[in-house]
Formats: structure tokens, sequence, C-alpha cells
């Protein structure tokens, strides 16, 4: 796909102006036996064992993962003093050998790693596979054992092991051995990567003037390499392989018959909450869906509007900044209002490890998103997805157009404007309930919120989608809107080119 990555002329131009169904699979026992620690560290940063520390042993615990509980994500006891407790509490004697065992409790994957002590499972997919790690305890302290996947440690899955005992000389704690900063590097973009980018003007057709039915949806969560921007591919979360995900269009008072998916490619769990659900969770409750599976819940329509859709599955932030989001559209009796084009574009944020511009596979960063610190803004998945030829949005003089625009997010707000065009009318906050507002020039959407504009077309020529934090135009945000048909000098004249945005 061309034009992924910001293309210089276009932004120089805008500047000048302004878990849990079972696989049938055998269980897997890797055993990973690290390098001791102890060898790789100098004496000064582990003290000797005293005379007087008991015989070193062998302490072996066995740890489940567990999914849909408190905390959502978690670690259980298998066998023991530990059997049933969550995150259990695991303990030894400085200068024992731990062995953990970890069985994977569904087909979601989990990994256990401890830092300090240099040791991992390694990735555990599929369900009821086992790892086992082997250290020597050879210092003192309370040390966090967690699942290292994105997200899965932030909304549970860690517990604690404690080592106890007594080292000679004063020191409680031995220090951790010296860390070299680690140089970035940066896998080569994946040349089997897709175009993730929704063609705006792919979008249901209006409901019309009919009574309320019953609607069935079917919405199937890919894990998909994507291409970000050009020569840069990234890991995205999607439904139905796009993003956004494809738009949902019922009537005030339908029943939905809502239908979750998991691709059997997916790696972790995925779900969905829809802002105009009644009910706990949006829906999110009755569908974490593991890979290979499908879930469903029925849901009324109550009230008109313009509401988003995401992904709900811990971290929920990490799913939808990965790409899982769109828009359902519950219209009014009777329908909307008729124009001659409707587009479909949502705005959101992508959090790489990497800078912006960085060529190769680039990498999700958990602390940047929790920090708010994206890489690239986009619409509709990637760097300037919308002014490239395939996806821009198009029409003619004379024509009314409706664009319905939401943020997935999950963290910016966006100000999101039409450089050349002033709104017609704006549903403020998506509400189709209360009356529009009019002659707006830039409108503001929250992350997780919509809106619906609508305006005509008097002069023809190429229109720039943005958010007027204008910045972010430099990072990927940007879309064009190329209007054809006759000249109107009576509104709009001038002398010389007109081949840039004038803002």
């Amino acid at each position: 796909m061309n034009n992924r990555e910001p293309n210089p002329n276009v932004v120089a131009a805008i500047l000048i102006g302004f878990a849990v169904l079972f696989m049938a699979i055998l269980p897997v026992r890797i055993d990973i036996v690290p390098t001791s620690v102890e060898a790789q560290e100098t004496p000064s940063q582990t003290e000797p064992v005293s005379a007087n520390q008991p015989e070193a042993q062998v302490v072996e615990y066995t740890l489940r993962t567990v999914l849909g509980q408190t905390p959502p994500m978690a670690f259980i006891g298998v066998g023991g003093d530990i059997d049933g407790q969550i995150n259990p509490p695991l303990s030894a004697n400085v200068g024992d050998t731990v062995r953990i065992t970890v069985i994977n409790g569904d087909p979601v994957l989990h990994n256990l790693t401890i830092d300090e002590f240099a040791v991992s499972t390694g990735d555990l997919l599929q369900q009821e596979q086992t790892a086992t790690i082997e250290f020597t305890a050879n210092r003192l302290g309370e040390f966090v054992y967690y699942c290292a996947t994105p997200g899965h440690r932030e909304v549970g899955m860690w517990g604690t092991l404690t080592i106890t005992g007594e080292a000679s000389g004063e020191v409680a704690y031995a220090a951790a051995p010296a860390e070299t900063a680690p140089v970035p590097t940066v896998a080569p973009a994946l040349a089997d990567a897709v175009s993730v980018v929704r063609n705006p003007a792919d979008l249901p057709v209006p409901v019309g003037d009919r009574g309320p039915m019953d609607v069935r949806v079917d919405l199937t969560a890919i894990e998909v390499n994507g291409i970000l921007a050009d020569g840069t591919t990234y890991r995205y979360f999607t439904f139905d392989g796009q993003i956004p995900g494809p738009m949902i269009r019922v009537r005030v008072g339908d029943t939905v018959d809502l239908h979750v998916h998991n691709d059997t490619s997916s790696q972790l769990q995925h779900s969905i909450d829809l802002h105009a659900v009644t009910g706990p969770g949006g829906g999110a409750v009755f569908t974490q869906t593991n890979p290979g599976q499908e879930t469903a819940f029925t849901f009324q329509a109550l009230i008109p509007g313009v509401y988003v859709y995401h992904c709900a599955t811990p971290s929920v932030a990490h799913h939808i900044a990965s790409g899982m989001f769109g828009l359902i559209v519950v219209e009014p009796p009777g329908g909307l209002p008729p124009v001659d084009r409707e587009f479909y574009v949502m705005q959101s944020e992508i959090y790489t490890a990497e800078p912006f511009g960085t060529k190769g596979h680039l990498t999700f960063d958990h602390a940047a998103m929790l920090d708010e610190r994206p890489q690239y803004y986009v619409f509709n998945g990637a760097a300037n997805a919308l002014a490239s030829d395939e996806n821009a949005l198009r029409a003619n003089v004379g024509e009314t157009v409706r664009i319905f625009f939401g943020v997935g997010g999950p963290n910016a707000i966006s100000s999101f404007h039409v450089i050349g065009e002033i709104f017609d009318r704006v549903y403020n906050y998506g509400s189709l309930t209360t009356a529009p507002m009019t002659g707006v020039q830039t409108t503001l959407v929250p992350p997780g919120g919509a809106t619906m504009v609508e305006f005509g077309l008097e002069v023809p020529g190429r229109y720039i989608l943005v958010d007027h934090a204008l910045a972010r135009l430099e990072r990927g945000l940007a879309g064009y809107l190329y209007v054809e048909g006759e000249e109107n000098p009576a509104i709009f004249h001038g002398e010389g080119a007109a081949d840039t945005s004038g803002h």
C-alpha cells in the first residue's frame, strides 16, 4: 500500500497554511534450565552463604494460569500448601534450588518470568502445555514472578517469591547484576504483511424506513501482521481483519444477536464491549473468547446514536491500541435523512518501542501506552492511510457528504476538522436524539466517542481531514477528500496553482 509513511509533500503542504474451551492436544513439557546467575556474578554482587545456613534443598511449586475471575488473569497454585491460592506467595531459603512448573490453563499466550534470576518459561500457547524453570536462590529478598505478555501483569498476573536465610557480611539483599543498556534492534519488515485499512466508503447502506426486527451480527477477532507505513510493519489485533472493524448498522428497537468468533490463529483472548448496549460490560462479560471459540449474547438497541465498540479483554487499552474498535450506528425511526455520500473514519494511536519513522517490524510498547506517548496517530489503522489513492474519500460538486467519525483511542482526544470546509451539521457526541449544531469548524471527539458530520460540496479540489492538534499530522494523521466538478468562482477563486492545502 502506498503512502503509509508520511509524505514530505503532504506535511509541507499542510504546514504552509497552519480462555475456557480445551484444545485437542497433548500436553507438552518444556524444561528450561538457565545458566546459573551465581556463576555470572562477581563476588561483590552475591554474598556467600553463612555456615549457619540450613542445608540447601530442592523447592518445587506448580502453578496454573487461569482466566475470568478476580483478578481477570492470574496464576493459581496446584498441590501442597498453595493449592487453590490465587497468585500464591512462594518461598525458599538462600542456596535452595527452586523449580517452578507452569501449566497453561487455556489456549492463550502466557509465560512466567522472574527478571532477577534471568529465567522464563518461554511462551506457552497451547492449552495444558507445561514448562519448568529451575534456578539457584542465590540472593535474599522479595522478587516478583509474572506473565510478560503485554498487559497481563498489569491486570493481576503476578505474585512474589521470598528468599530468606543468612548471608555473611552486612548485606541483607544482594545487588542484581549490572545491566548494560540494550542496543535497540529492529527485525526486518515482514514481506507477507497485509493492508489493514478499511476503505472509508466501506459501510452498510442506511437502514431506511422500516420497523424493528431481529438482526444477527458476526464478528471475528483476527491477529494479523499489517503494514503501518512504507517499509514498516506491525502486529495488529482486528475485527474481521481491518481497522476499524465493520460498521454495525441497526434501527432503534432492533434485537441484535451478536456472535464473536476468535480465529484459531490468535494467541490471545478477545471480546467486545458495545457502547450501544445497556447491560454489564456492554457485552464483554459474555464474550471473553478464546482462540478457536465462539461466544454470543443478545441485546435490544434502545437509544438512537453513533456509538463505539471495542475489545474489552485485559489489557483493554492494549487491544484497542492494536486496532480492535469500530462503530455501531443505531438509526432513529424512519432512518437518517438521505445524503449523496457516506464515509466511515476512525482515529487512534499506535505505541511502538521504536521511534516514529523506523523501518522494519515494530513492537508494541506497553509503558509508552501507559504514559500516553504514541509514536503514530492514524486514521483507519495506518500512517496516512486515507491520503493514498486507493483509500481517499471521493465525491462531486453539488453532493452532500456524511462522515461517521469515531475515536478508538485509547487515550487521545481528537479535534476533527476538514481543511477548506465547514460542517453544516454536527451531531455532537454522536447523539441522534438532539438537534445538531450548525456551522461548526472543528468538533471535539473523546476517546471512546463518536460524531456524525454533514456538509455540502460547492467547490472542487482536495480537502484534508486532520486532527487540528496539527503536530499529529507529522506522525501519520492525514486523509484526503477529493471533490470533482465545475469551478465555482463566485464562492472561491484565486490565481496560480491550487494543488496545496492553503492551510
